[in-house]
């Protein structure tokens, strides 16, 4: 059974979310796509809640998001318990979120990066593991009460 990866979008994001979603499927995941299905204008908070109630009740361990500038759905995503969202524009900031501080949500902002940049940042971020020691140490004080 291949891993399911919830994915949303808004407006800005809905032609990149389309693209990674196939991206995702040729690497043997099983995207969840939880929206915006057009370019119509909608509101990103919609999309956000969702992916990041996943990732935060553990029906997924990790999800996507795209906005304009990955902003607005970062802000969103990490309300949530448990939730590290984070917006990553190179491949290189993909992996510091991962290695540094084991993102469970990568938003893009598809407003300021190509097509294929988003393809390789999303590679990145899902084949790069958390290293763990003082990063730990670090990741567990963020979601200490």
């Amino acid at each position: 059974m291949s891993e399911k990866v919830p994915i949303g979008a808004d407006h800005a994001g809905f032609d990149l979310k389309e693209r990674l979603k196939a991206e995702l499927i040729e690497l043997g995941y099983d995207p969840v796509d939880v929206g915006t299905y057009s370019t119509d204008s909608v509101d990103y908070p919609d999309y956000a809640k969702q992916v990041a109630e996943q990732v935060a009740n553990g029906t997924a361990t990790r999800g996507v998001l795209l906005c304009g500038t990955g902003l607005g759905m970062s802000y969103t995503a990490n309300r949530f318990p448990g939730v590290r969202a984070a917006v990553a524009w190179t491949p290189e900031i993909a992996e510091l979120s991962r290695r540094h501080n084991d993102a469970n949500v990568l938003v893009l902002p598809a407003r300021f990066i190509e097509e294929d940049a988003g393809v390789e940042i999303l590679r990145r971020w899902l084949t790069v593991p958390f290293d763990g020691g003082r990063h730990g140490r670090r990741v567990a004080k963020i979601e200490a009460d």
